[in-house]
């Protein structure tokens, strides 16, 4: 799983990167030997890419990630981290934070804050609780409802301190392609992480942002490829993009899953690959909970896909006849790659 450059040759990632919510008790408790188990994992599958953010688990994901990094050599990986939300510690602490999505004691409050010197405050604040001397990647955290002061004080900031030498490389992560196209014409990122909408069920990125990155020179992580796990276990009552799926979307989720397994693989090993046959692609960010999730979904990457399984997708209507798809293995025989 070698390291490659980002288009503006500012930093590497590995084609899989670990996300850290999941370690920071993202719906559900995780224990700290657990989280540790995982990153171990990850360091043992290759992964030397990793993400995390004050927001998860109220900082606990970037605790628990630097300490699983610190005797690493820090020439080694790479680490990103987001601005955005500063954490405030609260006077009493008030039950959990599962309204935000985390099963932590409310230690602390999120204040929104996208201004220069929040920016700053915020990446001084996350090397304390990372106990690192520095971080590659600094990115933009779901600027949805803040996008001009994002454009206007945040982006310019991050560069300030990429031309510092602070940050190796800055960009944006969100949900939101329309507005993460706009970044990517308008803040000259080297990297932006979008979530959710380059995947087997949802291919929107394709109508604005990847074009733009290739055109831009701009780097694209893809997370949530699972969407919130429809694509991980298809079934009444699961999750899609953080809400329970609607029935038509469960009912493709189950085709997406037959066609699969008629080609013998499973819909978690097509989901993780399907991103990369997009050129714009540079990784796929997976969110596992545990060394077993993690060895799965590292060993995915290797799987050899039979070309038939995409165009049986197709004849089925699953994917249309314009959606690139991946032409090879993504991790193989050194590093060979898709797209």
């Amino acid at each position: 799983m070698d390291p490659r450059p980002l288009p503006s040759g500012r930093t590497t990632l590995t084609p899989l990167a670990l996300g850290t919510a999941a370690l920071a008790g993202l719906y559900h408790p995780v224990d700290g030997e657990q989280a540790a188990a995982t990153v171990e994992a990850a360091w043992e599958t290759g992964i030397r890419t990793f993400d995390t953010a004050p927001h998860y688990g109220l900082g606990l994901a970037e605790r628990r990630l630097g300490a699983a990094l610190r005797d690493r050599p820090r020439e080694t990986f790479t680490l990103s981290t987001k601005v955005g939300r500063l954490l405030r510690p609260l006077s009493s602490p008030r039950g959990d934070d599962l309204a935000n999505g985390f099963a932590v004691p409310a230690t602390h409050e999120r204040v929104w804050d996208f201004g220069a010197a929040g920016v700053r405050r915020s990446l001084e604040e996350s090397l304390e609780r990372l106990g690192l001397d520095r971080v590659d990647i600094a990115l933009v955290h779901d600027p949805d409802d803040h996008a001009r002061q994002a454009l206007e004080e945040a982006l310019p900031e991050l560069h300030r301190l990429r031309d510092e030498g602070v940050v190796d490389a800055i960009g944006v992560g969100m949900n939101s392609t329309p507005l993460l196209t706009r970044f990517v014409r308008e803040a000259d990122p080297d990297l932006v992480l979008c979530a959710g909408r380059w995947t087997l069920l949802d291919h929107s990125a394709l109508a604005d942002l990847l074009p733009a990155a290739v055109e831009h020179g701009v780097g694209v992580l893809v997370g949530g490829v699972f969407n919130s796990g429809l694509l991980a276990d298809p079934r009444p009552g699961a999750a899609f993009d953080y809400a329970e799926a609607p029935p038509h979307l469960v009912e493709r989720a189950l085709r997406l899953r037959e066609v699969c397994g008629r080609h013998g693989v499973s819909l978690r090993t097509a989901a993780l690959r399907f991103p990369f046959g997009h050129p714009a692609v540079v990784g796929v960010l997976t969110g596992g909970r545990s060394a077993e999730e993690v060895a799965e979904a590292a060993e995915a990457l290797a799987v050899p896909l039979p070309p038939e399984l995409w165009a049986d997708l197709r004849a089925a209507g699953l994917l249309p006849e314009g959606v690139p798809v991946p032409q090879g293995p993504p991790v193989a025989d050194g590093g060979a790659g898709e797209g």
